[in-house]
């Protein structure tokens, strides 16, 4: 079971910039609740390197994070906008003892959070967040400033990332939609230096427009572009911190996570470079992944939705390659987190050796029929205390058998239901969610979808 934690979610703690967990003093004390937690696991000093994404709120969070730090004797230092893996990066080139990511994602400008790295650039687990939270002070001592040394992580990580394609992009067109977010210097700047055209979108931030209509939760631009820039090799779109992305092919189709790793899985499998032959994924992804790469003799490990819980899965069996249907993908022979750039150069990595056009290889998934929904919610009431929610769900597993099956889960980082019915048809499927929003609606408050 998972530790029980009150301010951390999937992925850090996040929330409203403002409120009563996501301000600067909630984060000076979180500061200080690091810097103890350290000092618990007998470390007294070091350095913590801290990077932000392209939000307005993110350098007076990073400040208040940075004192709360000092105050408890460690060195933070400021690595300013940059996307989360290369923070990763950042933490294992200095040898630090802790790294820290300002960012809430694909979340919307008005919302931040803070996410941590431990010293090996791994996102902490569960039970080393509870820990932390129970080192929170009960509320803000010192007003002092520390002077943050600001650090280049950005050439670092370009000139590693850059080196994981072997030949050149020259005579590639890409186009490249950077969210408004950490990567607006970094993607563009690697597919440059490897000969590619990049056309951009999202690329001019101002702090309120990171993720607004743009980036991996809105890729309908990147699409269109690909179709309207005639001879676009593919089309590349991160979320607000990198760490994740989506593709579109030459005729502008949107490839998800689910895509991208069953088409990195099978050449893997082919060329005989897969640990194990193993791929792990959440329960998120869809059937036909199983299917795909149990076709070439590999196998699918699931776990719980949250890219922390695929990496703990990965380093557990050893396995190099998993991810999330969202975009989240860990190449850990590369990096040990989920990265955006890295996932896409891997992908245009398989097209080089292929030969063969993202159109044709995204070909090697035939997705089960999938519909999903989010229910914003007023209440997180427990699930298993909502009898008539719990009977809707088996009612309609018995249903589907073997040839489907049911998620329904909150979101851990928005006042969300997340339900996802799989089957053998788009209408058996519909008519599976329907029963199910109907089933929340009965003892959930729902106030949207």
């Amino acid at each position: 079971m998972a530790a029980t934690r009150k301010y951390f979610g999937t992925d850090g703690v996040r929330g409203p910039y403002g409120s009563a967990t996501m301000n600067e003093d909630f984060a000076w004390r979180l500061g200080v609740a690091a810097g103890r937690w350290l000092q618990g696991r007998g470390v007294v000093k070091g350095t913590v390197p801290i990077g932000r994404d392209t939000r307005t709120s993110g350098a007076s969070l990073s400040q208040a994070l940075a004192d709360g730090l000092a105050h408890a004797g460690f060195q933070p230092v400021s690595l300013e906008v940059l996307p989360t893996p290369a923070v990763s990066a950042a933490v294992r080139a200095q040898q630090a003892v802790l790294g820290v990511v300002i960012t809430a994602s694909h979340n919307p400008a008005s919302d931040n959070g803070i996410k941590f790295f431990g010293s090996n650039g791994i996102k902490l687990t569960d039970e080393e967040e509870a820990l932390m939270e129970s080192f929170l002070p009960a509320a803000r001592a010192d007003q002092s400033h520390v002077q943050m040394a600001k650090i280049d992580a950005v050439t670092g990580y370009i000139d590693a990332v850059k080196k994981i394609l072997p030949g050149s992009l020259a005579g590639w067109k890409v186009v490249l939609d950077t969210a408004n977010g950490a990567t607006v210097h970094t993607s563009s700047a690697v597919l440059r230096s490897l000969g590619a055209e990049v056309v951009a979108i999202g690329s001019e931030f101002d702090g309120l427009n990171i993720n607004r209509g743009v980036g991996s939760e809105h890729p309908e631009k990147m699409s269109e572009a690909v179709k309207k820039e005639y001879g676009a090799r593919l089309g590349i779109a991160h979320d607000g911190d990198g760490d994740r992305c989506v593709l579109c092919d030459e005729l502008g189709h949107v490839l998800d996570g689910d895509e991208i790793l069953t088409i990195l899985a099978l050449d893997a499998i082919k060329q005989g470079k897969l640990a194990d032959k193993t791929l792990v994924v959440t329960v998120q992804s869809n059937l036909g992944v199983e299917a795909a790469v149990n076709a070439v003799g590999g196998r699918v490990v699931r776990t719980p939705v949250g890219d922390r819980y695929v990496i703990e899965r990965m380093l557990a069996d050893g396995a190099t390659l998993g991810g999330e249907s969202s975009g989240h993908v860990i190449c850990s022979d590369v990096c040990p987190t989920g990265d955006g750039l890295v996932a896409a150069l891997k992908v245009i990595e398989v097209m080089l050796a292929t030969g063969k056009p993202l159109s044709e290889l995204r070909k090697g998934l035939t997705k089960f029929p999938q519909l999903s929904r989010a229910l914003t919610v007023k209440e997180k009431k427990p699930l298993e205390t909502l009898r008539g929610i719990l009977s809707t769900i088996k009612s309609v597993e018995d249903e589907l058998g073997a040839a489907g099956r049911v998620l329904v889960r909150y979101s851990g980082t928005e006042p969300k239901l997340r339900l996802l019915v799989e089957g053998p048809t788009d209408a058996i499927v519909q008519a599976a969610m329907e029963k199910l929003v109907v089933g929340a609606r009965a003892e959930l408050e729902v106030t949207k979808g």
